[in-house]
């Protein structure tokens, strides 16, 4: 097949750090080269990939001050997409709401990941578009009624993590993620100490969540029990959660899928998650770690997630989130979309005869 991945132009493909859309689309983009498709990615110029690289700005946008206006390269991205659109067998877009007027005037079938949560705007876009083709990443995130085409769940490579059989000593929990109040860090902090637990917290602190951080967890970091990173790279990452005893995923919101959690996992860690989102689909209970309904319970599973098997976590990510399945799953839904526009142009063919 002939396929274009339309990237966000905010992070380089693979993200050198935080980055969980872009993370995907080049582990997904790669293994099409290498099962012999034509592919090429929309995505900033400092990207890395296997196939053939379009590019409208020569680096991530968060990179450049003197970006001011994202959406003015993203324009111009979806342009360079679909006035190309007739070299594609499909189009697969990773980018949300933006590619959907475009996608619905030319003739080439595209499908859209839904990598983000439906606000009560976007609903609105979202619902205009009812009938375009849609991959969910959970199954809880389905919550408005869309033409889903299936739901396929995030992979990784889980060489790319090494297994830990042993966490480091002293011992302490881990945290990754956006410093953002959905993402719950202040309630990691307060679960470390509330059970006197140390806590290594890693992550990016967008402009907009900078006062969060200022007033709610730059004050609680000391150095000691609570200590905080900074952004750090796939290596860095790879080494505070496989060197934790366990990863705290303390969320506010409805995640759509939780990279942060099979990365863990894929290390040997387990997961203490709050039961939101798609926390109990990609964590397994009492087996990969513990799906809580309080922040309170959270502290107090701590004990029993001691006693989970890391080798277990290792195998449960290699048997259910790898790059292979999550490719198996985008391959079967681009042969169902691109079937159902021949099928359909069948019918239209001799429309006066079959309708």
């Amino acid at each position: 097949m002939k396929i274009a991945q339309v990237a966000p132009l905010w992070e380089q493909v693979p993200p050198p750090s935080y980055g969980g859309i872009e993370l995907v689309v080049s582990r997904l983009t790669d293994e099409l080269v290498r099962r012999g498709h034509d592919v090429t990615l929309f995505a900033s110029g400092d990207s890395q990939t296997l196939a053939d690289l379009k590019a409208v700005y020569p680096r991530a946008l968060r990179l450049d001050p003197n970006v001011k206006d994202y959406g003015v390269y993203e324009t111009l991205e979806l342009s360079q997409v679909y006035q190309n659109s007739a070299e594609f067998d499909i189009i697969h877009s990773h980018v949300g709401i933006s590619a959907l007027p475009l996608a619905s005037l030319v003739s080439t079938p595209t499908v859209h990941t839904l990598h983000s949560r439906f606000t009560n705007d976007n609903r609105n876009v979202f619902s205009y578009h009812q009938k375009q083709a849609y991959v969910s990443i959970s199954n809880a995130q389905r919550q408005i009624d869309l033409n889903y085409v299936g739901t396929v769940y995030n992979g990784i490579n889980p060489a790319d993590y090494p297994f830990v059989a042993k966490p480091q000593e002293p011992p302490y929990l881990a945290f990754l993620g956006r410093f953002s109040p959905e993402k719950g860090p202040q309630h990691a902090i307060a679960i470390a100490k509330k059970t006197g637990w140390r806590l290594k917290m890693a992550g990016k602190i967008d402009l907009v969540d900078s006062k969060f951080f200022e007033q709610e967890i730059a004050t609680e970091i000391d150095g000691q029990q609570i200590e905080y990173l900074g952004e750090i790279n796939h290596t860095e990452k790879a080494e505070l959660l496989g060197n934790a005893t366990i990863t705290l995923f303390p969320i506010t919101w409805s995640e759509p899928f939780g990279l942060v959690m099979i990365e863990s996992m894929a290390t040997g860690t387990p997961v203490i998650a709050l039961n939101l989102g798609s926390v109990p689909e990609v964590i397994a209970q009492g087996v990969t770690g513990m799906v809580c309904q309080s922040y309170d319970e959270m502290a107090a599973m701590i004990k029993s997630a001691l006693k989970l098997n890391r080798q277990t976590c290792r195998e449960y990510v290699e048997n259910n989130f790898s790059v292979s399945q999550m490719v198996n799953g985008y391959e079967a839904v681009y042969e169902k979309i691109i079937q159902d526009r021949i099928d359909l142009n069948g019918r239209l063919h001799v429309g006066k005869i079959r309708f």
